[in-house]
């Protein structure tokens, strides 16, 4: 991932997760001019369709797909992933490197699903503050302290329970879905034919869902740990029209915001 300075960094355990959750706005602040960086915490393997090599392959097509400036792979341990000082300095190392403004991670437990997932989250909140930690600078490979501005969560739709959110906010990813949907399709050690299908599916209908709360025909919502301050509300808010999209007039999802 070399080190180059990034505007954002994604991150997510395992290879898939973030092109599943957040493959739409990555690629939509790609086209924006942002410097954008993704991180696996770990390869994700073993699983019993894959392999390190191949799942290696298949992240690195899938960052091209999304025009990603920089991606890494770090070296923490599938299925045994949790919270603790090693995977906090290991992804806080990336930062401090790196020095984004934002930082992205998942959110939510997934009980019926991989326990890496809350773990992550976990991992994700803790190393914003290791970031910038000062006089430790040894463990993190002599990279110096990071302030990593906004901390912001993809809340994962399918999560064991509701949580409440001091702000959130939904990305329009309309111009993007199919980037998005290309980028999951990279990964055909674990997604092929029906099971591609029906992620596809999942993917374009929570997509669906989440953009037309705002107007948007596809988006993704992001969740933030405290309310959005703003200065300037009628700016912020600028001109809208979220019409239901039954409605018979119902223009494109770039007629709906401006």
């Amino acid at each position: 991932m070399g080190d180059a300075l990034l505007d954002i960094v994604f991150t997510a355990p395992h290879p898939d997760d973030l092109e599943i959750g957040m493959g739409g706005a990555i690629a939509g602040l790609v086209k924006l001019g942002y410097r954008v960086g993704m991180v696996h915490m770990t390869n994700g393997e073993p699983t019993p369709r894959g392999a390190p090599e191949i799942r290696v392959r298949e992240a690195a097509a899938a960052a091209e797909v999304l025009g990603v400036t920089a991606w890494e792979i770090l070296d923490l341990p599938n299925r045994e992933l949790m919270d603790g000082p090693a995977a906090r300095c290991a992804l806080a190392t990336v930062l401090r490197r790196h020095r984004p403004k934002v930082l992205v991670g998942m959110a939510g437990r997934t009980p019926a699903g991989s326990p890496d997932h809350y773990q992550a989250q976990l991992i994700t909140e803790g190393t914003r503050f290791y970031s910038q930690l000062t006089k430790w600078d040894d463990r993190f490979g002599g990279a110096k302290p990071h302030r990593v501005d906004h901390l912001v969560y993809r809340p994962l739709p399918g999560s064991a329970e509701l949580t409440h959110w001091p702000g959130r906010f939904v990305v329009d990813i309309s111009a993007t879905i199919q980037q998005k949907c290309d980028a999951i399709s990279c990964y055909r050690s674990q997604f092929e034919g029906e099971r591609l299908d029906r992620l596809l599916h999942y993917v374009r209908s929570v997509a669906g869902a989440e953009g037309a709360r705002c107007g948007f025909r596809y988006g993704e919502m992001y969740a933030l740990p405290h309310p959005l301050g703003v200065s300037d509300m009628i700016g912020m808010l600028g001109a809208r029209e979220a019409r239901p999209p039954t409605a018979p007039d119902a223009g494109s999802a770039s007629d709906a915001v401006r």
